[in-house]
């Protein structure tokens, strides 16, 4: 009997070229999305809001174009948007995580889109301890909180205890050294 190869290959399509997001990124990738979802998730428990990690395309443009990026981490709460493996509204929060390949699209083109899109809060996650978190105001994104993780409690600027809260979910809150838990 011949084993048949499942075609998992992910990509991304933004203003017309596809952009392949394989090979998967290093592992630490995957356990920082883990750390924010199970957090995020936890907090959003009775809640219409639902939290996705890798795994729904968000349609920024769908009156436009069928332009699609897979956040890393997003939360939404207009379920009506929902259709198969797709959103096509406004999430609330999108985090993304650095890899090599993708680090400078993340950065630009997908904060741009994001921006542009109404996403109320962005953050940008590097697995080696770095988190910027920006804020949606009056339709321009404001880099409004910058961290390195700093986790030996003998440091002069030791961090890991710094509290975050989501600023549309106030309620939702971490520790930086949390976001980092098992890889740093």
């Amino acid at each position: 009997m011949a084993l048949l190869k499942e075609n998992r290959q992910k990509q991304e399509k933004i203003n017309g070229v596809v952009y392949d997001m394989s090979p998967s990124p290093d592992y630490t990738h995957g356990i920082v999305n883990n750390n924010i979802n199970t957090i995020i998730k936890n907090g959003l428990k009775d809640s219409l809001c639902l939290v996705f990690i890798e795994n729904l395309d968000f349609k920024y443009h769908p009156e436009v174009n069928d332009d699609y990026v897979i956040p890393d981490v997003m939360v939404i709460c207009d379920r009506k948007h929902l259709k198969g493996g797709s959103y096509s509204g406004i999430p609330k929060f999108i985090t993304e995580t650095l890899s090599p390949s993708t680090a400078l699209r993340d950065k630009t083109v997908k904060k741009n889109i994001y921006e542009n899109a109404g996403v109320e809060e962005y953050w940008i996650v590097s697995p080696n301890g770095e988190l910027d978190i920006y804020y949606l105001e009056n339709g321009t994104y404001t880099l409004a909180q910058s961290y390195f993780l700093q986790d030996d409690p003998e440091e002069e600027h030791y961090n890991a205890k710094t509290e975050i809260r989501l600023k549309t979910f106030p309620h939702i809150k971490m520790e930086l050294g949390d976001i980092f838990e098992g890889i740093i």
